[in-house]
Parts: structure tokens; C-alpha cells; sequence
């Protein structure tokens, strides 16, 4: 049988753990390679790769904030210091996530990028898909986003050990509702998988939905409300 020795028992059901579910940004990846490496490759070419499609997005976008009060640039053609905005806000927005996907597309494919993870994530993986246990990606990026960066690492090509992949597309990732839609796609029960991430509140709403936690602290992580969730600091923690 699974089990997750280091997750104590009053935080993960006492079952046979069919899948796991990771965070990227601060679980499966540095932090920093999020903040100072993607996010100004995708500012400094927003203009480059905007679409009719993504202007109309980020247009309904733009539309519901000046409705909601917010105080934000003017409207250009491109939007280039709106997306800039979404950025600085870290804004969790799809049109924005669809837009910094294809950016680092581009980025990937000129080798100008390079997915980044932990040490301890790629022999994690392997270990996992030798136990049978479906492994699968949450993380408010793009899917492509997810692939190119698991499909670029210095360990190589990691998309082979993963399963699928969820987006904003799914639902917030601080709400319940979400996780028991991914829990569905996985096909098993909630409290079969155990989702691993740096940001306590997704942890209480994958709990709520029932699912299995573990708080995952990496260095350069951000402190996060104390909690009742049982902490990680590498995946070999996780048997």
C-alpha cells in the first residue's frame, strides 16, 4: 500500500493513496525562477505576441475592473501596460496566463529558457511512477506553461512521469469546488490523492474537498498563516 509516513494520520485518510497532486511555484520549482526569470522574459515581450484574441480577452478583462473600481492604466492598442499591470497585481487572470504561455513558448524554443525544479523532484517522480501512483500538476500558469517548463529541466524531459495537467481553466485554486473537479478527472476519491503546495489557503480547500496535505517549505518561499497542515521540505519525505 502507499503510504505517507511523514504525513501524520489526522491529515491524511487512513487509505491506500492513489494520486498525488503538486503545485509548481514554490513546490515542485524555485520561486525565484518564477519571479526573476519568466515573468521579465514575458514583460519584456508582451507586445511581440499579442493576438486579436487575447486583446478581446484582456479587453472584457479590462472592462470588468473600471467597473469594479480598481485604478488602472489607460486602454493602448497594444495593452501592453494593462498586461503589465496584470503582471504587477499577480493577478491570477487566464487571458494573462494564456498570453505569458505563448511568450514562453517562443522563449522555450529559441532555448533562451529552461524549466527549473528541485533536486529532489525528478527521482521523486521516478519513484512514484514505479509505485503506481498517478502524478499530476495544479498551478495557476497555462498548461503549456506547466509542460514547457517539466519538459526542459536540466534532468531532461519530466512530462513522461507526469499524467496531467490543471489550469485557472479548472477553477481557483482557493476553492473546494475545484479539487473535486480534479478529483473526477483523476477518477478516483478525493481522500486518495494528496496535494502538495506552498500556499496554506489552496491547502484548505483541497482539505475541504478532501483531499490529503502536506505545506511544502522551499527556501525563498513565503511565510504562510500558521496552520494545521503537516509540513515537507523535499519530496523524499514522501515515501
Amino acid at each position: 500500500m502507499n503510504r505517507y509516513a511523514s504525513v501524520p494520520r489526522s491529515c491524511v485518510p487512513d487509505v491506500t493513496m492513489k494520486g498525488i497532486l503538486l503545485d509548481i511555484e514554490g513546490t515542485t520549482t524555485p520561486i525565484s525562477f518564477v519571479y526573476d526569470v519568466l515573468f521579465p522574459f514575458a514583460r519584456a515581450h508582451v507586445s511581440e505576441h499579442l493576438s486579436d484574441e487575447d486583446v478581446r480577452a484582456l479587453r472584457m478583462e479590462y472592462d470588468g475592473d473600471l467597473r469594479s473600481g480598481f485604478t488602472l492604466p489607460p486602454w493602448s492598442d497594444p495593452p501592453a501596460d494593462y498586461v503589465h499591470w496584470l503582471m504587477d497585481q499577480d493577478r491570477k487572470s487566464t487571458a494573462l496566463k494564456n498570453l505569458q504561455g505563448k511568450i514562453w513558448l517562443d522563449g522555450y524554443q529559441r532555448g533562451e529558457l529552461h524549466g527549473e525544479v528541485f533536486a529532489d523532484v525528478p527521482p521523486a517522480l521516478a519513484r512514484w511512477r514505479q509505485q503506481g501512483i498517478d502524478v499530476r500538476i495544479y498551478s495557476s500558469g497555462s498548461k503549456l506553461a506547466q509542460r514547457l517548463l517539466f519538459s526542459t529541466t536540466k534532468a531532461g524531459d519530466l512530462t513522461a512521469l507526469l499524467n496531467g495537467y490543471f489550469d485557472t481553466t479548472t477553477g481557483p485554486k482557493a476553492e473546494a469546488e475545484s479539487y473535486i473537479a480534479i478529483g473526477r478527472a483523476f477518477g478516483c476519491e478525493t481522500r486518495e490523492i494528496l496535494f502538495i503546495s506552498d500556499v496554506t489557503r489552496e491547502l484548505d480547500a483541497a482539505r475541504e474537498a478532501g483531499m490529503g496535505t502536506a505545506l511544502c517549505i522551499r527556501p525563498g518561499n513565503k511565510p504562510q498563516p500558521a496552520g494545521t497542515h503537516p509540513t515537507i521540505r523535499s519530496f523524499e519525505e514522501i515515501l
